[in-house]
């Protein structure tokens, strides 16, 4: 079972001083059976109080604010992370019943978002190719194999081509993007089959095999599969998700899982600079830092009776169209 050292640094640097800063990260690791978190250490510069509750697909977030003036924000994050492999489903019996048990659920609370498709004018050339994709013998299990090869052999990985804001018809007009546009294309297909799919953010931890999207947060798919249930597929590397995928948060897309956002007043002008660094078993080279312990919360599942988003949330997505966003 391996264990990594992950640190993830923030750093907003504001040309002139800023002000009334509100900001939600998202960094806290998911604990489960098969992700166990040892430590995680957070500093935040200023030091602001951090309120953290669960969201409405069970993520972890913390809040806080800065009201006094300044010029840089810097969010410094280190866990220890111990992972386990998820065995594999067998990809190869009762292929009907797995697609009926999918179309029982999908009017289900629980996976309505995972269903759901925006419009976009690309849709019906994606949707026939993925119908021509997937043939009668296929588990759900094996379209999303097919599914996620698809787009690691389609498109072409090139940073700075694509933002967080590029649609799904860009990213098909470009052929080409990074981790995060992969991810939101292969939930997107997958959906257009019927298997229920979420947006996952972390970190790939490859111990030096030179997969792509390192030194920086990651993003792939998980597909719900029957008799088994999520299992991530990562169209970057084209590969199953798993040991060397370390997971923040699952949502709908991105917005739902950004490590950092937030608004603040003041001049638009600012740099962002974001580094991820990995250590690997009994690696000493984490330097001490000065950090607070983020405090436990209730890792109960919220009922799926709340609403999507709380009253803050809601408050940051309309102050965000009026104002700078830092993404």
């Amino acid at each position: 079972m391996p264990v990594f050292k992950i640190k993830h640094i923030t750093n907003y640097k504001y040309e002139s001083p800023i002000r009334d800063s509100a900001n939600q990260i998202i960094l806290f690791p998911i604990k489960d059976d098969f992700q166990k978190v040892i430590l995680h250490d957070l500093n935040i510069s200023n030091s602001p109080d951090v309120e953290i509750f669960l969201d409405y697909y069970g993520n972890e977030v913390g809040v806080f604010t800065q009201t006094e003036p300044h010029t840089q924000l810097k969010i410094y994050s280190k866990i220890y992370v111990e992972t386990v492999a998820k065995p594999l489903p067998q990809d190869d019996i009762f292929v009907k019943e797995q697609w009926d048990i999918l179309e029982n659920v999908k009017n289900e609370v629980a996976f309505i978002d995972f269903l759901k498709q925006s419009q976009f004018d690309s849709s019906g050339m994606l949707r026939n190719a993925c119908i021509q994709m997937k043939s009668d013998e296929d588990t759900p299990y094996k379209v999303a194999i097919k599914f996620c090869s698809y787009v690691f052999s389609h498109f072409t990985y090139i940073k700075g081509v694509t933002t967080v804001d590029s649609t799904i018809d860009e990213i098909i007009g470009l052929k080409a993007g990074v981790c995060q546009d992969f991810a939101h294309l292969l939930t997107t297909m997958l959906r257009f089959v019927g298997i229920p799919a979420r947006y996952v953010s972390g970190y790939i931890c490859p111990n030096k095999d030179g997969m792509r999207g390192e030194g920086a947060t990651h993003a792939w798919a998980e597909a719900y599969l029957p008799d088994y249930g999520w299992l991530g597929f990562d169209p970057t590397n084209n590969c199953i998700a798993n040991e060397k995928h370390v997971r923040l948060a699952v949502g709908r897309d991105f917005s739902d899982c950004s490590p950092v956002k937030g608004v603040y007043k003041g001049g638009l002008s600012h740099v962002l600079e974001v580094n991820v660094s990995v250590g690997y078993g009994d690696d000493d080279d984490f330097e001490t830092e000065t950090y607070f312990q983020p405090k436990e919360v209730n890792y109960n599942k919220p009922s799926v009776t709340l609403p999507l988003k709380n009253s803050y949330q809601r408050y940051i997505d309309l102050v965000s169209e009026q104002q700078q966003q830092q993404q």
